[in-house]
């Protein structure tokens, strides 16, 4: 019984923000240009005010503009709508992360639209979302497009082609456009969901499998094909005894480990990948903003 290689999410985060800060540098060198990314947090969550201080940490070590904007738990939609206008209007930001999940009196959907699908870094407005799935230059979702990238890094750029994939979920943020990409790589794609009638019989036959369901240790080792690519996006947090809580994905990583060809760890996989295509997603933002090429660096 053979293990499979460790996918190494946080190692290859590395080397992605690595030439995002090269890119940013050349941006800087060849154009006078220097990315911003406004990140905009509403009430106090405690994992969202991680998630926003982890991201303006890594936008400031890559050499862009940090716009921070912490508003309180009361903000109306109409003052936070506002804030969006004014941030689609400074030429200093080429990127708007509104942090999800905002309070209950503000409708996150008009809160997407309104920001400018050109500084969409999250990739979730809607023009976005047809712009991946009719072949257009848009903004993918970080958390994906991490993904594609984690698989591209252990199969190869010519890889994909051919192969079936399995994505099991069918959410905006992750599901669906996870399976507009890989339809990109012309791989052959089915999009499952926990409903799915026999999700054991569609999961061995998948060459790539890529799990977003949200259930702890829900898909099976004896569910994957030998030698898969397993991408696993759950994070889920567990009871581990004594008061402890312990992260695992929904793969159920140490029998799955033994018969897929790669699979990626929980935590340590996809996780590292979603800020640095955050970053990624920046510089594109604003090479296509300003009407300038993409620093070859940055997929170097």
């Amino acid at each position: 019984m053979t293990e499979a290689t460790l996918i190494d999410g946080k190692a290859y985060a590395q080397t992605v923000r690595g030439r995002v800060a090269q890119a940013v540098t050349a941006l800087k060198d060849r154009h006078a240009l220097t990315p911003g990314l406004a990140v905009v947090l509403v009430g106090e969550d405690p994992a969202s005010q991680v998630y926003v201080r982890n991201k303006n940490k890594a936008t400031l070590e890559a050499g862009m503009q940090g716009f921070e904007h912490r508003l309180s738990a009361e903000t109306t939609e109409g003052d936070l709508l506002k804030l969006v206008a004014q941030l689609n209007e400074d030429p200093r930001v080429n990127g708007i992360l509104v942090q999800l999940p905002l309070p209950k009196q503000i409708d996150e959907a008009a809160v997407i639209a309104a920001i400018h699908p050109d500084k969409d870094v999250d990739g979730f407005h809607v023009i976005n979302a047809g712009r991946l799935w009719t072949g257009g230059a848009g903004t993918v979702p970080c958390t994906p497009l991490g993904c594609l990238h984690l698989i591209r890094h252990h199969l190869g750029a010519d890889g994909l082609s051919g192969k079936k994939a399995l994505v099991v979920g069918r959410s905006n943020i992750v599901g669906k456009p996870m399976a507009g990409l890989l339809l990109n790589e012309s791989c052959t794609v089915t999009v499952a969901h926990s409903r799915t009638a026999d999700l054991a019989a569609e999961c061995r036959q998948a060459d790539i499998l890529v799990a977003a369901v949200g259930r702890p240790n829900f898909i099976k080792g004896d569910w994957i094909k030998p030698g898969a690519t397993v991408i696993d996006v759950g994070i889920n947090r567990m009871d581990a005894g004594e008061g402890k809580t312990k992260l695992v994905g929904d793969v159920e990583f140490a029998t799955a480990s033994t018969v897929a060809g790669g699979i990626t760890p929980v935590p340590g996989g996809v996780g590292p990948m979603t800020i640095a295509m955050l970053l990624y997603n920046t510089v594109r933002a604003t090479c296509l903003q300003a009407g300038v090429p993409v620093p070859e660096e940055l997929d170097a």
